[in-house]
């Protein structure tokens, strides 16, 4: 019998190509739509057995934030997620917001359909193979020069660097501005831009974000 199931993806080729694939292996397709800022909505209202959730960048902030959501409103949605090759946070990740499964966008239709059925099934979907690449990983950690909190950091210039660190030692607008001698005015600026260019809505998520990544610690 068929699986009832959504999917949604940045890509929307990507996602009605995987649709027609499933649909011509007997499952029951309800949409495949592109907006991921959407996309909790959409599951929620059409409340499938399984979404597959495919995301570009596991790593971003915020990436999984759909999937809480649908699992809060609809916990008896089974989310596959559908991404790159993720470091073992990525994962972590998918899972700690509720994810049932991870699959890699490059799998065979038949790991797709696999992943599916285990996770209408209640059960964790995760390829052995990236499994076994996810615990390489933590068993045997790299240095990576693009981690989270190096890319954070190089999307700020070095004045935003300086008020992202005053930010975290919770200096006001006030302090900063007398720190660094420039008007309050374009301290808030400054606030603001350092809060857009990380993705978060307060100055504590920033402080917190900073602290998560590690990004006040890169050179």
């Amino acid at each position: 019998m068929g699986v009832r199931l959504m999917v949604v993806d940045d890509h929307r080729l990507h996602a009605e190509a995987l649709a027609s694939a499933l649909k011509l292996r007997g499952h029951r397709v309800l949409a495949a739509a592109a907006p991921a800022a959407g996309a909790a909505e959409l599951v929620i209202g059409r409340a499938p057995e399984v979404c597959l959730l495919g995301t570009a960048e596991p790593a971003r902030p915020g990436a999984f934030d759909p999937v809480e959501r649908i699992k809060r409103e609809r916990p008896q949605v089974a989310v596959v997620v559908l991404g790159p090759v993720p470091s073992p946070r990525g994962i972590a990740a998918a899972f700690a917001a509720g994810a049932s499964g991870y699959v890699r966008h490059d799998e065979r239709i038949e790991g797709v359909e696999r992943a599916i059925v285990k996770a209408r099934a209640g059960e964790a979907a995760v390829a052995p193979g990236l499994l076994q690449g996810a615990f390489h990983e933590l068993l045997h950690p790299v240095a990576e020069p693009d981690d989270e909190g190096r890319r954070l950091l190089s999307a700020l210039t070095p004045r935003e660097a300086e008020v992202l660190v005053r930010v975290a030692e919770g200096e006001d607008t006030r302090l900063i501005a007398q720190g660094m001698g420039i008007a309050p005015s374009t301290a808030r600026t400054h606030v603001q831009r350092v809060l857009m260019k990380l993705g978060v809505g307060s100055r504590l998520e920033a402080a917190a974000l900073a602290a998560r990544t590690g990004l006040l610690d890169q050179p």
